[in-house]
């Protein structure tokens, strides 16, 4: 049996995975969902401690594959590093990723951060980077753009700034990046530097909703496990 522990990105919740879940199961693999969204000001090591708790929640012996959606990339390898027996392989979806002291503030480009503080300046108190729209995700269709409108949250500035902490155990735990094109950030610039195989699928940043059967696939693959799906959009 094959666990995929699957670790949303920043303003996203569980249901980031509903289409891909689905998939998974009907090839024979168990889920988990791990949820980032706390309630309160809470940082990115919180987070990396409720990934590991996921990580501990799977039985000794099943096969583990770890995988991490965007800002989750710097969470899932900060448990992976804490848990390195228990993954079998790492996986980044468009994940932010680094060595030891990275975060998202030091890994993204000025434009970004600057924007990112002022909304949370503005619209947060300081404390929550408010939603942006669908659109910044690549979602564009009329149905999809308004489901997602409807579930994001605020995030805390503090999983933005918080660094890494990284002993070098996840260096031993295998990994390979699925980057999206077109490419809105060099994530597989960040995983080449990691030294993590890198696989392109065509499809937006938020692939999983998007494209949610290519994804399952190339997840599948990470395990050779056949594929049994039929080839149509997963449903919520």
């Amino acid at each position: 049996m094959t666990t995929y522990v699957l670790v949303h990105g920043a303003w996203h919740g569980p249901w980031a995975w509903g289409r891909v879940v689905p998939l998974l199961h009907a090839s024979g693999a168990r889920t988990l969902t791990p949820d980032l969204g706390a309630s309160g000001d809470h940082g990115l090591h919180d987070d990396a401690r409720t990934v590991t708790a996921a990580l501990d929640a799977v039985p000794a012996g099943e096969e583990l594959i770890l995988v991490g959606h965007s800002y989750a990339g710097l969470v899932v390898r900060e448990a992976a590093d804490l848990r390195p027996g228990a993954v079998d392989h790492l996986v980044l979806v468009d994940g932010w990723a680094g060595p030891d002291g990275a975060s998202m503030f030091g890994l993204a480009p000025d434009a970004f951060v600057t924007a990112i503080r002022d909304a949370a300046a503005t619209s947060g108190d300081g404390l929550w980077i408010p939603a942006p729209p669908p659109a910044a995700f690549g979602v564009v269709d009329a149905d999809d753009t308004a489901w997602l409108a409807g579930r994001l949250v605020p995030q805390a500035l503090r999983t933005f700034t918080e660094a890494t902490r990284l002993d070098g155990a996840v260096d031993r735990v295998p990994g390979t990046a699925i980057h999206c094109r077109p490419a809105t950030y060099p994530f597989d610039r960040f995983a080449t530097a990691l030294g993590y195989r890198t696989l392109a699928l065509h499809g937006p940043h938020d692939v999983m909703l998007t494209d949610p059967e290519p994804l399952a696939r190339l997840l599948l693959d990470m395990q050779g496990r056949p594929v049994r799906f039929e080839n149509r959009k997963g449903e919520v």
